[in-house]
């Protein structure tokens, strides 16, 4: 509620309290969805980028079965959205290469989000938008 309403600064204290609380050994979806909301509560892209990182290394260690089978579908299908959260990371440090990579494994991934809920909607809309970014002239651009 806190980072919703604006209170970033508050929003990025606790979490990083609840991350020091949750340990490495902590539940890798756990882990992973607490890293994607400090990235998010991060003034600095840099920061941010770093947190969205360990984010991806959660899900892939708990896709490499450190988790329940739930957990690591879980898991799974927040693969698109690590990797868009990532590409987007990237292209605000200026590093276009790195931001076409996470961009295809988002694409790559896609298959993971199932049905056409308003989630999927959403990745799949973030996906397109980023790739007429990085290519104007490209396809989809």
């Amino acid at each position: 509620m806190l980072l919703h309403a604006g209170d970033r600064e508050e929003a990025r204290n606790r979490f990083a309290a609840l991350w020091s609380e949750l340990g490495d050994g902590g539940e890798a979806l756990h882990r992973c969805t607490l890293a994607r909301y400090l990235a998010d509560a991060q003034d600095d892209p840099g920061d941010a980028l770093a947190w969205d990182l360990r984010a991806l290394a959660a899900a892939d260690a708990g896709r490499a079965g450190k988790a329940s089978p739930e957990a690591a579908q879980a898991l799974r299908a927040l693969g698109p959205a690590l990797h868009l959260d990532l590409a987007v990371g990237y292209l605000r440090l200026h590093h276009p290469e790195a931001a076409r990579l996470h961009l295809a494994r988002a694409r790559g991934a896609l298959d993971a989000l199932g049905g056409d809920d308003g989630h999927g909607r959403r990745i799949r809309t973030g996906i397109d938008a980023l790739a007429r970014q990085l290519d104007p002239g490209g396809p989809l651009g």
